[in-house]
């Protein structure tokens, strides 16, 4: 309450509006920040702890070869993400589809349910989108919708049917997004090896070019550089964080999704459909991942190959819990998961440290921030009284 004489409430300013709650700065900023800090940290003396040559000739000069290879390496991951304008083109257009998948299991977070499936709701969007790209050569202002409700559409089907099944049989979508991930793995290598999708004269599981008028527009064309390789995803996908964010905490219905999430049968008391609702979180869930699929075809790759999704479906469930199942926190984290993979193709190049550290250092922020009290005696961080924990549930 205000200390004002009139006794009148403040009232929340932008920021505190959009995340639905009186901001803590330290807890939402500082926190994940040295977070990331102390992840980078562990993973510089991980490179030196690996070095073999350090230890077949341990002397203070193979020690500082070793601690130079950390610094060039970090430093090359810095700069492979923000260090130039190609750096940063690289990191939105990693970022777009993982803000879409991390989006899909934060929306299920929200009703109590672990949509586990977005890797397979992403292959049958993106092959949705690719049937659509290859059969109709439209003007882009009537293809590329059609390839984002295909996407959609793909997407929100295989997700829906998880959703039916925990609705109407009480199977659980974790099992039931498993075995749909395997089976959609599957299908795709099945369709790619059939006529339709196979160009002319080629027998390997590879699809034909989708039109040019269902490609995603490069934000940075008019540069004419082939590097610049940002497209209208990204802008699609922090629409998306935004429909989320007004959907989840702005209507009726999202409302509801967080009621069934917090307790299924008050809800239910309360005159909720909660079997209808399952359904209909899964079946959005499953949309936003098959737009995600939808990026990775028509934004970036243009054909489809098995494992087009690139293992984003898995990361998505630790960009929910990184970004506590929020839309903004989701956007951040997306962000910071694309800048991770921009800079660890530099990281690779530049220096002999593998790409699979990015994989270590991803595993360790997310360690890190789902451990704040971990994070503030470290570092000596006080936040304020009656901060969330991030172990209370899979949306807090």
């Amino acid at each position: 309450m205000s200390d004002r004489p009139d006794g009148a409430a403040d009232s929340p300013g932008f920021i505190e509006d959009l995340l639905g709650t009186r901001l803590d700065w330290r807890r939402a900023v500082l926190v994940p920040v040295l977070a990331i800090l102390l992840a980078l940290m562990v993973s510089a003396v991980i490179i030196v702890v690996s070095d073999i040559d350090l230890w077949q000739n341990p002397s203070f000069d193979q020690l500082g070869d070793t601690l130079d290879q950390a610094r060039d390496a970090l430093s090359a991951l810095f700069i492979g993400s923000f260090g130039s304008l190609r750096a940063f083109s690289s990191t939105l257009e990693f970022g777009a589809p993982l803000i879409f998948a991390g989006l899909a299991v934060a929306i299920g977070f929200h009703a109590g349910l672990f949509n586990i499936g977005a890797e397979g709701q992403m292959l049958m969007g993106g092959m949705a989108a690719v049937a659509l790209g290859i059969t109709f050569d439209l003007p882009i202002y009537l293809n590329l919708p059609l390839a984002l409700v295909g996407g959609a559409i793909g997407g929100g089907i295989w997700g829906g049917i998880a959703g039916w099944l925990r609705a109407k049989t009480g199977a659980h979508e974790v099992v039931t997004t498993i075995m749909l991930n395997s089976i959609a793995g599957l299908a795709v290598v099945w369709m790619l090896s059939t006529s339709f999708f196979q160009p002319a004269g080629r027998q390997d599981p590879v699809s034909r070019d989708i039109a040019t008028s269902a490609r995603l527009p490069r934000l940075l064309g008019f540069l004419d550089r082939s590097d610049l390789r940002v497209h209208f995803g990204i802008i699609l996908a922090l629409i998306a964080a935004y429909g989320i964010y007004w959907l989840l905490f702005k209507s009726t219905i999202g409302f509801e999704f967080r009621a069934v999430g917090a307790n299924p049968d008050a809800a239910h008391y309360a005159g909720m459909r909660v079997t209808t609702i399952y359904v209909s979180v899964m079946f959005l869930s499953g949309a936003l991942a098959g737009l995600a699929g939808m990026n990775q075809i028509n934004g970036l790759l243009f054909r489809a190959s098995p494992g087009f999704s690139a293992g984003i479906g898995f990361d998505a469930i630790s960009l929910a819990l990184l970004g506590r199942s929020h839309p903004a926190g989701v956007v951040a984290a997306g962000l910071l998961f694309g800048a991770l993979r921009a800079g660890g193709l530099d990281m690779q190049v530049v220096t002999d440290v593998p790409i699979d550290l990015i994989a270590v250092i991803q595993a360790l922020v997310v360690v890190f921030i789902a451990a704040p009290a971990l994070i503030r005696a470290i570092f000596r961080v006080r936040t304020g009284e009656g901060t969330g924990q991030v172990t209370k549930g899979w949306a807090s």
